[in-house]
């Protein structure tokens, strides 16, 4: 044995065997799952240059750069490195001597391999040494294709993905003066098909259950029905128009923020972030409902431009109904992302008789109103994210002459990997939307003004299951002082069952 390591370390061409320091390390785990191969999946490299930690000063550099130049069977890891100095198994070698062995009866095939007769001696006897351990690594091999064959033979789908994930809250009014002051548990469940066509586009469909109560005085973001009834909960489909250009078409139930980003770190839609509806985005984006159409156009590496239309009342056919006729919000919104740390979004949204409370202020009559906003997100390090918006509202009557004039505003503040990795604290301080000046007959301006003020903390039990305890204090509600303020106190447990493929939440890339 000892003369055949001294012929390997004399002949360049003969160390091909020690390609096992590169495409090797993959056989060991290839007994796991096919998932695991395809992870460690080496890639084959064309010069010794392209391995970031081989250095010509490297005792064995000539002999690698010999067989990546002669016989192309040197691969390397997908991060660029060649891991030269780790430790070996035989099967491992076994892999490494059988690729470059495959490589050469390749190039004798071709009749244009440089190998000498003495090293395919060589070869031959070292490849009858390793017999038992190839021979092995077959087997493991064939064993993963056929786990991998059933898998696939019996998987959910080729195109879909299929989610699911639950909330649980259990929530107590401790102070109020509409709610009733009883602690409630609700559970809101979904089930989510995320279908892919091309690999670029995406047909989302969700099927939701959810009976949590609302607070009157501090709406919750996962509040749902009285009931458990499932229903379709949201139907769009995502698609390049071009390669700067992506258009959604939204069949149910679709929000602003299906359209458009809302530029809040605490927006995780009920499931993550804030624990209220108003923490969770502008009051200006709940303007805006059900199903229509939007496209996002990418002006530069910072900048992009997004348009959306939605109707709420689209699949009714009576007057003053329909897609265009009835109750509808348009959205253009700038948003300006220099880079990871800053982002900021200039939105405008025009409203037509978009129901009553659309933003916490009660409107009985028809209206139409303009909205502007203002958010941004300020990573001041890699833990600590200031945020915030701004929100107008100018609405007029179409009953009667008339125009009101409301504003809302919030800051928020949010502290990444407090006490563990992955949890997140977060605070919102705001003002609820106010009636500043109003002449509609029936609306009054408001002489007080209500604050919210949100804490909560975000604790990551695992990658699947996450508890959030948090507190919403409302002063002045309906801009009364007449009313007591509200406390509401919420529990919020998270549980991931399917892993989802993607997540919207801006609050990702400053949680490491």
């Amino acid at each position: 044995m000892k003369g055949i390591w001294k012929t390997l370390l004399a002949s360049p061409s003969i160390l091909i065997a020690t390609a096992v320091l590169s495409a090797t390390s993959v056989a060991a785990e290839i007994s796991t799952t096919s998932k695991n191969i395809q992870e460690e999946t080496l890639s084959q490299v064309t010069s010794v240059s392209q391995f970031s930690d081989v250095q010509p000063t490297d005792w064995a550099f000539q002999a690698l750069q010999s067989l990546v130049e002669r016989y192309g069977c040197i691969a390397g890891y997908p991060n660029g490195t060649f891991r030269g100095n780790r430790a070996l198994t035989r099967y491992e070698f076994a892999a490494g001597l059988n690729a470059c062995l495959d490589r050469v009866n390749e190039l004798i095939a071709v009749a244009t391999s440089n190998v000498s007769s003495g090293d395919l001696s060589t070869i031959k006897r070292l490849q009858s040494e390793f017999s038992s351990e190839l021979a092995t690594l077959r087997g493991r091999v064939d064993a993963v294709e056929a786990r991998t064959a059933q898998l696939e033979d019996n998987q959910f789908s080729t195109t879909s993905k299929l989610e699911g994930e639950v909330v649980i809250a259990v929530t107590d009014v401790f102070e109020g003066y509409t709610s009733d002051k009883n602690a409630t548990l609700g559970t809101r469940a979904r089930i989510n098909f995320v279908t892919s066509f091309t690999g670029k586009d995406t047909l989302y469909t969700r099927i939701q259950a959810n009976n949590i109560p609302d607070a009157d005085e501090a709406p919750l973001a996962f509040a749902g029905d009285t009931d458990t009834n499932a229903y379709l909960d949201g139907l769009w489909y995502s698609f390049p128009l071009a390669k700067n250009t992506n258009v959604i078409a939204i069949a149910n139930a679709g929000a602003a923020d299906d359209v458009v980003d809302t530029v809040n770190q605490f927006d995780g839609d009920g499931a993550e972030g804030a624990l209220s509806k108003f923490g969770t985005r502008n009051p200006i984006y709940y303007q805006m409902d059900g199903s229509g159409l939007g496209i996002t156009q990418e002006l530069g590496d910072s900048l992009s431009l997004s348009l959306g239309y939605l109707a709420s009342s689209n699949n009714d056919s009576s007057e003053g109904n329909g897609i265009f006729n009835g109750p509808y919000g348009a959205l253009a919104q700038l948003t300006f992302e220099p880079s990871k740390r800053f982002k900021v979004g200039l939105t405008y949204i025009n409203a037509y008789n978009q129901g009553l409370d659309s933003q916490g202020v009660d409107i009985a009559t028809p209206y139409e109103s303009d909205s502007y906003g203002v958010q941004a997100t300020l990573g001041l390090s890699d833990k600590l994210v200031l945020g915030g918006w701004g929100g107008y509202t100018n609405t007029r009557s179409l009953n009667a002459s008339g125009d009101a004039d409301i504003w809302n505003w919030a800051v928020t503040l949010g502290l990444a990997d407090l006490g563990k990795k992955g949890n997140m604290a977060g605070v919102i301080f705001g003002m609820n939307p106010k009636v500043t000046n109003s002449s509609i007959a029936g609306l009054n301006e408001d002489q007080d003004t209500s604050y919210h003020i949100e804490g909560f903390y975000q604790y990551k039990v695992n990658d699947n299951i996450s508890i959030t305890p948090g507190v919403i204090w409302v002063t002045a509600p309906d801009n009364d002082s007449n009313n007591d303020d509200a406390v509401v106190g919420t529990l919020r447990p998270y549980f991931l069952i399917l892993p989802a493929p993607f997540s919207t939440s801006p609050w990702n890339k400053f949680s490491g």
